[in-house]
């Protein structure tokens, strides 16, 4: 057998990452081979546990057949708020300060836009585990141009605060506001959630057959949620 860590490897595994392994698999193993894959724990009752913390297309054949083996579990992190340090080259700070961006739940949608039969797959339970953490970034010429060349080095867990637990239809509707005919300009006001949220929410809400288009309204779709 071919095994594949369809993830990232442990040489490159963050801080944050490697928190969240070690937590859910409490007594239970980490890297372990199954389905063809390496999954980043079992748990002590036997399910397999993987973290993903960017988008999921890289899990569209991971999670099937982790699932064709057994129960898994998916931990979706959200920051809910961040500490970012900088550093220069030599390892002296710079700077410490709060992060203005807030995460929440809803930004899950915009992972799963890569892979929206995700929301249905049998014994897969997704969950959102919502953390406070400090992210560490290097001042070194070497990273992003929208982050002016700075580097992110590390992302450290300093809180868990909590977690939504994601597996039924049921569970996924919770996030509707209301039941019936919805766009995505009411959707962004009810839920408070900008329109870019929204749009890519009622998406992956279709795709997995939650939510369906029925008409235009002027420019904008209608959908009915049942």
């Amino acid at each position: 057998m071919t095994v594949s860590r369809g993830g990232i490897g442990t040489e490159n595994e963050s801080s944050l990452h490697r928190a969240l392994k070690f937590r859910y698999a409490g007594p239970g193993r980490t890297e372990e081979a199954r389905g063809g894959y390496v999954c980043d724990a079992i748990g002590p009752g036997g399910e397999a546990v993987e973290i993903q913390t960017g988008h999921f297309g890289a899990l569209k054949n991971k999670i099937p057949a982790l699932t064709a083996e057994g129960a898994v579990r998916l931990i979706y992190p959200v920051i809910v708020n961040k500490t970012i340090e900088l550093y220069d080259t030599g390892g002296n700070l710079l700077s410490r300060r709060k992060s203005p961006r807030k995460g929440s739940p809803w930004d899950i949608f915009g992972e799963l836009i890569h892979a929206p039969s995700l929301i249905l797959q049998r014994d897969l339970t997704v969950e959102i585990a919502l953390v406070d953490v400090l992210e560490r970034r290097r001042d070194d010429g070497k990273g992003s141009w929208r982050r002016r060349g700075i580097s992110i080095e590390d992302r450290i867990l300093e809180t868990w605060r909590d977690r939504v637990l994601l597996g039924k239809r049921a569970d996924w509707l919770r996030f509707l506001p209301f039941r019936g005919e919805i766009t995505v300009k009411t959707l962004a006001e009810t839920a408070r959630i900008r329109e870019v949220l929204a749009r890519k929410a009622l998406y992956v809400l279709e795709k997995a057959g939650l939510a369906r288009k029925i008409r235009k309204n002027g420019r904008s779709w209608v959908y009915l949620v049942n």
